[in-house]
């Protein structure tokens, strides 16, 4: 009996090992997430038992967004500085993240800027779509491409590419699409760039563990539109953590809102 007791508590005692051991954990590091949906997102994955890294370009309203989870509960969550415009910002990141964990389980590139409004075809600026561009889809891409190495080291890596339906091409040549009259050249534009990259890198990665999708949290009501979407924080940020977290059996390469498959 004495014995059992004593391999009893063994166990026990190996299984809060476990449990405190960041290596057994999924991580996931979130561009953008210090607010709004990426913030939400973020909580939503530590709920899920995650470790998280808020991607943050400014390191103050990183460790601000910290301290508030801290605040609800959750501990297993860091700031990492990144601005996703800034080569050497991004590769930065990429190497202080690699020296924390030992692998990668989910990017979720949420960065993102609408641009200066309005945004008429015939007439908006350079200047202001080659801005949107280097968020956008720039700093999409090289955001990924530096994190694809600890992505690698994962057994189930998933890659989701936060955009829009105003992205998709399909409800823009739709004249019943709610939006279908949007002035939003630069914004939507950046969009479905985005999109196209998703299919190309999903189809580069097909024959691995790789899942990448991207994902519409749909008209959120966020600073970003002044706060004039319909849907909350946490409905935007469900499909995104949905796909973020999909299994073996999940797509990959498509376009996903709340309600399904969104038309390219």
């Amino acid at each position: 009996m004495p014995n059992g007791k004593i391999l009893f508590a063994a166990l026990l005692h190996l299984c809060i090992i476990i449990l405190k051991d960041d290596t057994m954990k999924k991580t996931a590091l979130i561009t953008g997430a210090n607010k709004s949906i990426g913030f939400e997102t973020a909580k939503q994955l530590l709920a899920l038992g995650y470790k998280v890294f808020i991607g943050s370009r400014d390191k103050e309203r990183g460790q601000k967004a910290i301290d508030e989870l801290n605040a609800e509960g959750f501990d297993d969550v860091e700031v990492i500085q990144i601005e996703v415009t800034d080569e050497a910002s991004i590769n930065n990141a990429a190497s202080v993240l690699s020296e924390k964990i030992p692998h990668l389980d989910v990017l979720i590139n949420n960065a993102g800027i609408p641009g200066i409004f309005p945004q008429e075809a015939s007439q908006v600026s350079q200047e202001n779509i080659r801005t949107v561009f280097d968020t956008n889809f720039f700093g999409m891409i090289q955001t990924t491409q530096a994190f694809l190495p600890l992505l690698k080291k994962s057994n189930e890596p998933r890659i989701v590419n936060v955009s829009s339906d105003l992205g998709s091409l399909g409800n823009h040549t739709n004249p019943d699409y709610d939006h279908y009259d949007v002035k939003l050249t630069a914004y939507c534009s950046s969009k479905t760039a985005l999109n196209a990259y998703t299919v190309m890198l999903a189809y580069e990665l097909r024959d691995t563990n790789f899942k990448v999708n991207s994902v519409n949290p749909g008209y959120t009501a966020t600073d970003f539109n002044h706060h004039q979407g319909p849907k909350s924080v946490q409905e935007g940020a469900e499909p995104i953590v949905k796909y973020a977290t999909i299994g073996s059996d999940g797509p990959t390469g498509k376009f996903f809102s709340d309600f399904g498959e969104t038309p390219w």
